[in-house]
């Protein structure tokens, strides 16, 4: 048990291949150092992983986590977290989900699993509070998300896979409900494990620190939320979907590829035409005050619609107007396990080599009539759809294009074309799962889709990237969504863009760089909760923990670093944080020299304010960090 509120006080291991359960040690000392969630889980795996292991090898670790927020009446902190080896990536990847999996998981009294060998069949795993099964899997082995969800026993909360997974697309997803788990392929190592489905359903309660206490600030905070310019009015009325035409406006809208910033028939697949023709109502996750999904009509039923990765790389970064398609493709790529964003990735790279004559699978800009067969291919590992099912960057090295494949380290982007928006491409870059956007610290959304920063100046850009990915890793880690750290910045600077207030914040972002980085170094100093940010004193709250913002900013690097160190064990090597050669060295206009991501410059402040060299973190920053500094064989660098 843990003598701290929010937390079951459990963790337990699961082995598929001897049909074993078995407590595994996880500390109060434990959980101050990492939170939980994505930093716990990647604290797991940095002390289990070693040179050479694979994704695909019985001994990688599938780790799902909660946090200490969840299930205890927080806003918006339903999230569980998926940690593991990616099979796309072959580095540790973590996938956050809204879905009700997390809940149940803790009223069955554990804070997380861990999950390893292989099953000899296909295998669904139940856990309750009592016990955890081993049950037989074939008669669902097969199906697709939809039908295996409704084949599993009522009352339970579940994770399962599609064709994609047991295939081992090495993007599959893992669903849970009508939320994915994508990024990195954890369905895939699902799959190789014989995981087709987990089932969960308990009756207990985490206790609280002071309930009373973190009631009545939750209750605060929820309104605060509703009545926020992004998270209580742009959200719930037009979805992530509506940052399409904002994306537009400021050309980072990925599009032919990331060939442009710009699509000219923008307006046919935007969050505004989607809401006035096909939008029937909003819902959202459980315990979410902000309900951003908007539910369409599609293939005969009521759907999940397509959110802004699927819509913009499915529409305009394959030249598609078609938003009738945009939603049967996102169906469908559900339905059959797989990330949204690689799929999509994968298949606008497939149209640009066939543009160049380096491979022809049929697919083209411009044409969507055999979108959906290659969508069923992939999942199924058939014809063509088999080379595309591994993925940008494995097609680029049989044949060709690495420098338009838009990945980096081995993962797709997401749908913001960097080259007008400097600070998100250093973010891509130094993601440690790849090319994701919200492990990248989302700067974006200070360089055109809230504020209005200079989008083009690298000044200050790396500082408030780490500030950024610190923050985020610590909200994930708390169990809370990601989107509860929008109202960091008050509504006043959204509601009134041309005021002097505003404008003053949208000009010296670029040049308080230094003050950042004294934050980020010297994160305890700042021993105190800020208003703006409500998750520091709910976690005190919930846990009974110091909290401040200095020290969730300080746990937030700590996960930071230590999957970074992960990943140099499992064989990342310096230079592997870039950005593929069309990002890097082609201007977007042109006639402006800036509208490329000067990486260099960026990487430079960056590890310097890290204390990293060549994206390895020093013996220094591991020990100010309480981070367990690996042998030498397994760290072979005298950082």
């Amino acid at each position: 048990m843990s003598k701290y509120g929010g937390y079951m006080g459990k963790v337990i291991k699961i082995d598929l291949s001897k049909k074993t359960v078995e407590d595994f040690p996880w500390t109060d000392a434990d959980r101050e150092r990492t939170i939980g969630g994505k930093i716990m889980a990647g604290d797991i795996l940095y002390h289990h992983v070693k040179p050479g292991m694979k994704a695909f090898d019985e001994d990688n670790w599938i780790v799902i986590t909660t946090g200490p927020m969840t299930g205890c009446g927080v806003p918006t902190s339903s999230r569980f977290n998926i940690s593991t080896i990616s099979p796309l990536t072959g580095i540790v990847t973590s996938s956050n989900s809204g879905g009700d999996f997390g809940l149940m998981l803790k009223r069955c009294g554990y804070d997380a699993c861990i999950i390893t060998g292989k099953a000899a069949t296909p295998t669904r795993i139940h856990i309750t509070e009592d016990d955890v099964e081993f049950i037989d899997a074939s008669n669902l082995w097969g199906l697709e998300c939809t039908p295996t969800e409704e084949a599993l026993p009522k009352g339970t909360a579940h994770l399962v896979i599609g064709p994609a997974g047991e295939n081992k697309v090495l993007y599959a997803a893992v669903l849970s409900g009508e939320r994915c788990s994508g990024r990195g392929g954890v369905g895939a190592v699902f799959g190789d494990k014989n995981i087709k489905a987990i089932t969960a359903k308990g009756f207990k309660h985490p206790t609280l620190y002071n309930e009373e206490a973190s009631r009545k600030h939750s209750k605060k905070w929820a309104k605060g939320l509703k009545k926020h310019a992004i998270t209580g009015r742009q959200l719930p009325k037009l979805g992530t979907i509506g940052l399409v035409s904002q994306m537009q406006a400021h050309s980072i809208l990925a599009t032919k590829n990331f060939g442009k910033g710009k699509f000219d028939d923008f307006d046919k697949v935007c969050g505004e035409k989607f809401s006035e023709e096909k939008l029937t109502r909003n819902s959202g996750c459980t315990t979410c005050v902000i309900q951003c999904t908007r539910r369409c009509n599609a293939k005969g039923r009521n759907v999940k619609g397509p959110e802004l990765e699927t819509l913009g790389l499915l529409g305009p970064n394959i030249m598609n107007n078609d938003m009738d398609k945009v939603i049967d493709w996102n169906v469908e790529i559900d339905e059959m396990g797989m990330d949204a964003i690689s799929t999509s990735g994968t298949i606008a790279f497939a149209m640009e080599l066939k543009e160049k004559g380096l491979f022809d699978c049929g697919l083209e800009f411009g044409r969507n009539d055999n979108i959906s067969q290659m969508i069923d291919d992939i999942a199924h590992r058939r014809g063509a759809g088999d080379i595309l099912a591994d993925g940008s960057k494995r097609m680029a090295e049989k044949f060709g294009g690495m420098e338009f494949a838009i990945q980096s380290k081995g993962m797709e982007l997401s749908a913001y074309e960097p080259r007008h928006a400097v600070g998100m491409g250093l973010g891509y870059a130094t993601s440690n799962r790849g090319g994701c956007h919200l492990n990248a610290g989302y700067l974006v959304y200070l360089e055109g889709l809230g504020l209005d920063v200079d989008s083009l100046t690298p000044s200050g850009k790396a500082a408030a990237c780490i500030m950024f990915q610190d923050l985020m890793e610590a909200v994930s880690a708390s169990g809370s969504c990601l989107f509860t750290s929008y109202p960091f910045f008050p509504t006043y600077i959204f509601d009134h863009p041309n005021s002097p207030i505003t404008k003053f914040v949208t000009w010296v972002i670029p040049y308080i760089g230094v003050a950042m980085k004294f934050i980020t170094q010297h994160p305890r100093i700042f021993e105190f909760n800020l208003f703006l940010l409500p998750h520091t004193k709910a976690l005190g709250l919930i846990t009974g923990m110091r909290s401040s913002l200095g020290r969730y900013l300080e746990i937030g690097e700590r996960g930071y670093n230590t999957e970074r160190m992960a990943n140099i064990i499992l064989g990342q090597k310096p230079g592997a944080d870039k950005l593929p050669k069309r990002l890097t060295d082609e201007r977007q206009d042109p006639n402006d020299d800036r509208t490329r991501v000067p990486i260099d410059r960026l990487l430079h402040d960056y590890y310097d304010i890290r204390r990293w060299v060549d994206g390895v973190p020093t013996r220094k920053i591991l020990k100010r960090l309480n981070i367990d500094i690996p042998s030498h064989e397994v760290f072979p660098y005298s950082y």
